[in-house]
């Protein structure tokens, strides 16, 4: 006896939804903390929390997978800031290693810390721009 299995749907570009969704109005919103849609609703309902859906639209969020990526940028753009500025004083005036530290622990820490949410914000923005994980309502897997 043979058994049916149901035919699997099939996704292609002509089931795409018709929205249009600019990245870098996207990512501009989202950097913001905005929906990445309206730009009128919150993105965040905690620091690092992304909410639920957006209190103006509706867009649904949960499908975003920003998982260790706003970390991994952050940590490069910092580097890209503090180690060149530690390189041009530590060359130009050679100040005491206590002084060093002082100076470019706080500084490495508040520059992430700053940086960690729009970053954040700007991963899921660009996800949802380029219908990744689940933003493509046309997409029959999930």
């Amino acid at each position: 006896m043979e058994t049916m299995s149901p035919r699997p749907a099939v996704w292609s570009q002509d089931k795409m939804a018709s929205e249009k969704r600019d990245v870098w109005t996207a990512l501009k919103r989202g950097f913001c903390g905005r929906c990445p849609r309206c730009g009128e609703g919150k993105l965040f309902r905690a620091f690092l929390k992304v909410d639920q859906a957006c209190s103006a639209c509706g867009q649904d969020f949960t499908p975003h997978r920003a998982d260790d990526l706003p970390a991994y940028l952050v940590i490069v753009m910092v580097g890209h800031i503090v180690v060149p500025l530690a390189l041009m004083i530590e060359t130009a005036y050679s100040p005491p290693i206590a002084l060093q530290l002082a100076l470019y622990l706080p500084l490495t820490f508040v520059a992430s810390l700053a940086l960690l949410q729009p970053v954040k914000g700007a991963v899921v923005a660009v996800q949802w721009a380029l219908r990744m994980h689940g933003f493509d309502e046309g997409n029959p897997e999930p």
